[in-house]
Parts: structure tokens; sequence; C-alpha cells
């Protein structure tokens, strides 16, 4: 079987199975990671994965899992952030809709 060697920030080398790795290919390469939990100490590690440790992974047995990025992801942003007031507007206009259309369909 192969056993694959990645590393901790906390405790350095470790040897995992292809199955205990978690490997995500994104449709932007910057995007992509691989993920595994320490066998040694139970944290979450969390790397990113380029067209080398992809292929490498990949070799090796770990299944990819492929994540297309929504074209919405992409849009360019124009404006200020939402505020607290505006969830607030957003929330009370959603009772007052609400309203309305109980009365208009019962």
């Amino acid at each position: 079987m192969t056993t694959i060697k990645a590393s901790c920030p906390m405790c350095g080398d470790v040897e995992l199975k292809p199955a205990q790795l978690r490997l995500v290919v994104c449709s932007r390469s910057e995007w992509s990671y691989y993920a595994f939990t320490c066998p040694t100490c139970s944290d979450e590690v969390r790397k990113p994965a380029d067209e080398e440790i992809v292929a490498l992974l990949v070799s090796g047995g770990v299944a990819a899992e492929r994540w297309h990025v929504p074209a919405e992801v992409l849009e360019e942003k124009t404006g200020g952030a939402i505020s607290y007031d505006d969830v607030l507007d957003f929330v009370l206009n959603l009772d007052r809709i609400d309203a309305e259309a109980h009365a208009l369909f019962g």
C-alpha cells in the first residue's frame, strides 16, 4: 500500500494512507488544496496544492474532488460593505412582503 509523507506544523513529518488525505482541485488552480487530520495530534492540516502536488497525490492513489468556482464569486464587487442596518432593513422588508403576499393570496 502507498504511504504518503506530509508535514504537520505541530508534529513534523507524518505518514498517511491515500484515504486519509482530501484533495480538492479547483477551477482556479491557486485555490486547490489538500488536507488531512494529523494522526499524532489530531489537528486538521490544510495546505495549497499546485499542479505538481496534485499530480503526485493522484499518482499515489488520492482521489481528487473537483470544485468549480461559481462565476458570481469572480465578479468584481463595487460599493460599500453591507452593514448591520442593511441586514435589518432587509429582514423588515421580508416581513412586509410576507404580509402583502398573505393579504393577496390568503
